[in-house]
């Protein structure tokens, strides 16, 4: 079984309520197991394809499908959730958005899938989730861990703690 980092964003509709649904629909699959989530961070748009500002998480769990297995079922969600790729801009306004950053220590690359992320190094939406579930994981490519992957970034986009619910902060919650 892998353990697995996906980064899960979206900035069009019930922001928040599409993150939990995405959770909720990967809990259905009987390959993964969620273990661990960040709270949900608001964060200024990245690549200047939207306005519209993102809600943020990240997730941490394990599964028994292949990198390319995991891709569909990400992609599947996303268009369950309204997700229309043909539609959209780059980096632009979507329902939801799920990326698969790190599959265990795997370098892994073809025509639809690149693991890790190739950009999750210079994105601090990603990185600031990431620092809350897993600031010792070691990227294996550049051999620095989130902590210092997030220091080293030189002109992060602006991410916020998105709130909280009843005196709690805001997240999926833990399994």
């Amino acid at each position: 079984m892998a353990i697995v980092y996906l980064s899960v964003g979206s900035n069009l509709g019930d922001r928040v309520s599409h993150i939990q649904q995405a959770a909720n629909l990967l809990k259905a699959d009987v390959g993964v197991e969620i273990l661990a989530t960040s709270s949900f961070y608001e964060t200024e748009p990245w690549g200047g394809g939207s306005k519209n500002w993102f809600v943020n998480a990240a997730i941490k769990l394990r599964t028994d499908l292949s990198p390319v297995e995991l891709l569909r079922v990400t992609q599947n969600i996303e268009a369950m959730l309204g997700r229309c790729r043909e539609e959209e801009t780059r980096w632009g306004e979507r329902t939801l958005d799920l990326d698969i950053l790190f599959y265990d220590d795997l370098v892994f690359n073809n025509e639809i899938l690149s693991i890790p992320h190739k950009r999750l190094h210079r994105r601090a939406h990603v990185l600031v989730p990431m620092l809350e579930i897993a600031p010792d994981m070691v990227h294996p490519v550049i051999q620095k861990n989130i902590s210092e992957l997030h220091e080293a970034l030189e002109d992060p986009e602006d991410v916020f703690l998105y709130g909280t619910v009843m005196g709690e902060e805001l997240s999926l919650g833990d399994e």
